[in-house]
């Protein structure tokens, strides 16, 4: 599959390692390797790992002991046996640091569990989890216990057991790298692969207020989906079953996970910039996909809208020759 090079970040708490076997089994599978990562609120040194047990004595140097001992014990969990595993410690924020660990590091995939008591965990549990989507370059596994998941620990071994898939589409060019991406997993893991498509309710509400042109809308809507999803079907053998239900985006892709007992769901982001010049930021049908999944979500980004207005490039003279 895709996923090679897996970032694992952790706040080396019991309800971090929720996202270990998950970073285990994609980087056993892929053949890679996990960066086991920790931010912390102050300089760490580079060498930390390797320093003299002495230097770590004094009193100000006693958390930094501390975090070379929680380091080296999850080194030593069953999980990471056979496994490439390079653990990095910096100072900063959550978010920047992750998507600049992504760029550094070559990830492909990173493992986020988003709900926790203190540190990394107690910042996912809000909009620090989707400052990490939306500033991560790459697919952002979130993980929320207690939920279903698709990765089973057998004796040493860790496996990837993908029964149903749902990809949720909107057929704008923010879902095409996600459904590219639930394809290829299906296809690798022999799920079932389900799509679809929510009719937001927003179309209800407008054939409410405007009973002529609205309901005409609606119906236009209704069955120009119905053709795409067809069609969507169609280009892979009728393998993929499709659903188009009406009313709240969230949640009804949240209930059809539940209904068709979906191991993931797959959805594609599109980023944009804050409006008032903040962290960058996801759609709120996306952070409540993401909170109240009965299963892991697969965040697949598709690129960033950094300003709302147009790009222009001042033409220059063809130097004759």
């Amino acid at each position: 599959m895709s996923f090679r090079n897996i970032l694992f970040p952790t706040d080396f708490t019991p309800h971090a390692r929720s996202a270990l076997k998950y970073a285990a089994a994609f980087a056993r599978d892929g053949g890679g390797r996990v960066v086991l990562f920790s931010v912390q609120t102050a300089e760490v040194p580079a060498n930390l790992m390797t320093l003299p047990a002495h230097l770590l004595e004094e009193e100000e140097s006693q958390w930094l002991k501390q975090v070379r001992h929680e380091v080296n014990d999850l080194l030593t969990d069953p999980l990471f046996d056979g496994l490439e595993v390079e653990p990095v410690i910096v100072e900063g924020e959550p978010a920047p640091e992750i998507a600049r660990a992504v760029r550094d590091y070559d990830i492909d995939l990173v493992t986020v569990v988003t709900h926790g008591r203190r540190g990394l965990s107690r910042a996912l549990w809000g909009s620090t989890a989707e400052e990490i989507i939306a500033e991560a370059p790459c697919p952002v596994l979130t993980i929320r216990p207690p939920q279903h998941d698709f990765v089973e620990h057998r004796g040493q071994r860790t496996e990837i057991r993908l029964n149903r898939i749902l990809l949720a589409t909107n057929f704008r060019p923010s879902s095409i790298a996600a459904t590219h991406l639930a394809r290829e997993l299906a296809g690798a893991t022999k799920a079932e692969l389900h799509a679809v498509y929510v009719i937001g309710d927003y179309f209800e509400q407008i054939s409410v207020m405007f009973p002529e042109g609205g309901n005409s809308a609606l119906s236009r809507m209704r069955a120009d989906v119905k053709d795409r999803m067809q069609t969507f079907a169609g280009e892979s053998g009728g393998t993929i079953l499709t659903h188009i239900p009406e009313g709240r985006p969230y949640a009804e892709i949240v209930r059809l996970a539940a209904e068709t007992d979906a191991d993931l769901i797959v959805i594609g982001t599109s980023v944009h910039a804050s409006l008032f010049g903040g962290a960058p930021a996801l759609g709120s049908e996306i952070e409540r996909v993401v909170r109240n999944a009965p299963c892991p979500v697969l965040c697949v980004p598709s690129g960033r809208v950094v300003t709302p207005l147009p790009a222009f490039a001042r033409s220059q003279p063809v130097p004759q020759t």
